[in-house]
Parts: C-alpha cells; structure tokens; sequence
C-alpha cells in the first residue's frame, strides 16, 4: 500500500462532484420550455454522471492507494462505489418522472442526489476520523434537504425536520468522540489509533459515542426514531436511496473503525452490537406488523434489516463479506419494491404521497407484471428461496455462528419468520384480495420506473441463482481492514 497525493484514485468521487456542478449551471444557464423537459434532461445528466463514476470504478479494481493519509482506495471502498452508485441509478430512474410532478427544482434535487452519493462515497475510504465526518455531515445534510423536497407535503417538512434536529444531536455524539480518542492517541488517523491506543477508559468512551452516531444512521435501536417519519414523509426515490446507501457508507466506516481499535476492546463492544442488533431487529419487525401503509411498513422493514446486518458486524472480518452480499441484495429488493410503492401513489400533489396496503388489493388483476415484481420483492425480503434475500440471511447469520454468536443468529432467524407475515400480508392482498375504492394504480408506467422495476427483479433473481459465485468474489476481493 502506497501513500501519494496521487488524487487520480479518486476521480470516481471528483466526477460525480464534477456532474453536480455541471446540473446547476445548465440549469443557469439554458432556458427550458417546460420543467418536464428540464426534469428529463438533468435526470439523464445524472444518470450519465452515475454510470461513468461506476466505469471509473471498475476500472480500478485490484489497486491499492493511500491518499494523503486521510482516505484508503482499496477494492472494499471500490464495492461500496458499487453499491451506492448502483442505489443512486435506480433511484434516479424511479425519479426521472415523479420528480417534475411536484417541483421545478429538478437540478438542485438531483445535485443533492449527487452530493449525498460522493459524501457516501468518501466516506467508505475514510481512515481518518475528521474526513470521516465531513463525509458524513456532506451526505447527512444532502439528505436532510432532500427529504424536506415536497413543499406541498406536510410530512415531508415534518420528516426533515425530525431528521435535520436528531441528525444534529448524533453528530455532536460523534465529534466527541473523535476528541476523545484524539486525548487519547494524540491522531484522528485510523492506523495510528490502533498503534497508540492504550485500550484504556479514553478510547473505549471515544468508541461509544462514535457508535451511537453510527447507530443513528443506521437506524438501529433505540436511534430510530427518526426513520420511520422521514421514510414515510421523503418524496419516495429518496426514500429508496437512501434506505440503501447510506446503509451501505456506514456499514463500510464502522468496519473500518472497529477493525483500527485495540483488540481487547473486542470483547467489550461486540456484545454491546449484538444487543443492539437483537433490538433493532426486533423492533423493526414488531413495530412493521401493525403498519398499514407501505412506506412506514418498509421503513420498519429497513430498521429490522439493519439489525440483521449489524448481527455480520459482530462477526467479525468473515461478516464483513456476508455483509457486502447483503448490501448488493438489499439495494434490489428494497428500492424495487419502494418503486412499486411508488406507482401506486396518487400522483395529486395535495394527496399525501403514500400508499396503503389496501391501495395494492387486486393488483394482480389490474397489474399483472407489477404484481408479480412485488411478490418478488416482498418474499425475498423475508429471506425465500432462492431469491437473493435468503442468501444475504444465510451469509450473514453463518458468519455469526462460525464466530461462535449462534444464539445471535438463532434470534436473527426467529425475527425473519416474524418477519414473514408482514411481507405475506401484502402478497395476499394483491393476489387473492378484490380491487375496491382504496384501490389505486397508475394508468401508465413511467418508462424509467419500469425499467428501475425490471433491473431490480433481475437482480433479486440472478444473484440468488448466483449467489455463491458472486460471494466468492466478493470474498477475493476484501483486502485487510487496516
């Protein structure tokens, strides 16, 4: 591993900046006749912008760079470049349309879109603590405006303004944290963290507040609170965003946190993280049971999956693996089916954008392929074979066993058939229920959420027919944390 101020490790990073730039002064300075048009174009701008950073990416696979000490360019940033570039081009088709329907703002939305993605990014190289957090207050107030973006929805507003006021308190939480393993190593880097550390009373209160901090954008319990409203309230391509690749960005940093402190500091937070995981997954799924409209119920969802996810947290450097395939499987499953929920909104800006589950009775009679993309997502998400979700299930919670946390992965499994009901709840009502007045679906598919819809399915599909192939390389290509 080299350290340079070679900044060309970086251009994946430099390029989505760069197309965030280009949106704001085409917007200046063209006139568009509709912002139908203006949508369109800044949507394809984006896209374009997306699909060159994961080129870029790709392209740079198997090298290893230290840049200025501050961010590490190794192969599990370059996945985590993946997996967030892959939620923010799914996101991107589902708003390609539904965006124009309530703003005119179409560039500043999708330039915060691109923001959020590079701070999600930088975050993932990240192995020192400052950058770290500017990476993440630059995706954390991308995304708290970004929720707020529906002027004419009320929950939007109160969603943002939930978020923006927790999001602030765990922030403080997180830069006491730094000052205190600063006390204590006299660095903010990673590495030298780890060299220094005494492992004494400094670092370990540091890592606690660094923990609630992550915890808080993970979702997990008992810093959840905030998800549920700003899931529901968010224009609902946000909502799939960044319920995946924020995820997928603070998955990537804890890892490499934990893996820079002292190794007998292991014995004292990975039951801390198991119990926050037996909680988060808890509540996540008990609380989603009484839920009857889609987005809070996903966003129930999505707390409860972060709990299986942190159960691979816990497991260590194997789970880091399990965890990557999960992340990959999260982003199809969970944005095909906010997309779905999203067709079945009523597009009347003065209605409140959500859909019950009464709005999918009779989809299968109404909507045949939508039907069947849902019940697709629905049963993979409560881990059926062999879809793609029961594969990042038996990934994750193995890894927790192979580390001799079985009765963590017991619970884990418990909570996913509870889990069941749920996701069965809404397979039911759109095969087996009669269309009636809540019932509600659009008159046409907007061509991009169709074709987020399509690559969603086949991803579900292809990496559950896949699954132990993709896992192996994804294996192969995680280099040592440090």
């Amino acid at each position: 591993m080299t350290q340079s101020l070679n900044l060309l490790p970086l251009l994946p990073e430099f390029v989505i900046i760069g197309a965030a730039l280009l949106l704001l002064i085409v917007d200046m300075a063209t006139r568009f006749s509709n912002h139908r048009s203006e949508g369109s174009l800044m949507a394809g701008l984006t896209f374009i912008g997306l699909l060159l950073a994961a080129g870029l990416t790709m392209a740079g696979l198997g090298g290893n760079d230290l840049v200025a000490g501050v961010a590490l360019v190794d192969d599990l940033s370059r996945y985590l470049n993946l997996a967030v570039l892959l939620a923010a081009g799914l996101s991107v088709l589902l708003a390609w349309r539904y965006i124009p329907e309530f703003t005119k703002q179409s560039s500043s939305f999708y330039a915060l879109v691109l923001l959020a993605t590079a701070g999600m990014m930088f975050l993932g190289k990240s192995v020192e603590l400052i950058t770290m957090f500017v990476s993440l207050e630059i995706l954390s107030v991308s995304l708290y405006i970004l929720t707020g973006f529906n002027r004419h929805q009320l929950a939007s507003a109160e969603g943002a303004l939930k978020y923006f006021l927790l999001g602030a308190f765990s922030s403080g939480f997180f830069l006491y944290g730094m000052a205190l393993m600063y006390a204590d190593t006299g660095s903010t880097q990673l590495s030298q963290i780890s060299a220094d550390s005494t492992g004494g009373f400094l670092i370990l209160a540091g890592l606690a507040l660094l923990l609630v901090g992550f915890f808080f954008k993970l979702a997990g319990a008992p810093f959840h609170m905030w998800a549920p409203d700003a899931y529901q309230g968010a224009p609902t391509p946000v909502t799939a965003f960044m319920s995946v690749a924020t995820k997928a960005a603070v998955f990537v940093a804890l890892f490499r946190v934990l893996a820079a402190m002292p190794g007998a500091t292991a014995s004292l937070w990975a039951p801390v993280i198991a119990i926050i995981a037996v909680l988060t997954m808890t509540w996540g799924n008990f609380a989603a049971l009484r839920q009857t409209s889609l987005k809070r119920m996903l966003a129930y969802s999505s707390i409860a999956h972060a709990g299986y996810m942190l159960t691979g947290v816990v497991a260590g450097a194997d789970g880091l693996n399990a965890v990557l395939y999960y992340l990959f499987a999260y982003a199809f499953m969970n944005i095909g089916a906010f997309a779905v929920v999203a067709m079945l909104e009523r597009p009347n800006v003065h209605e409140r954008q959500d859909a019950n589950i009464a709005s999918a009775a009779g989809l299968f009679n109404r909507r045949p392929m939508l039907a069947v993309a849902m019940a697709i997502f629905m049963l993979s998400l409560a881990g059926v074979p062999p879809l793609v979700g029961f594969f990042g299930k038996l990934y994750v919670f193995s890894a927790a066993v192979s580390a001799g946390w079985t009765w963590l992965a017991v619970v884990a499994m418990i909570n996913s058939v509870v889990s069941a009901y749920y996701y069965l709840r809404v397979v039911v009502t759109m095969f087996m229920s009669e269309a009636n007045e809540q019932s509600y679906v659009r008159s046409s598919l907007p061509g991009g959420a169709s074709v987020a819809i399509a690559i969603a399915a086949a991803g579900v599909l292809l990496m559950g027919l896949l699954a132990s192939p993709v896992f192996v390389q994804l294996g192969q290509a995680v280099i040592a944390l440090r």
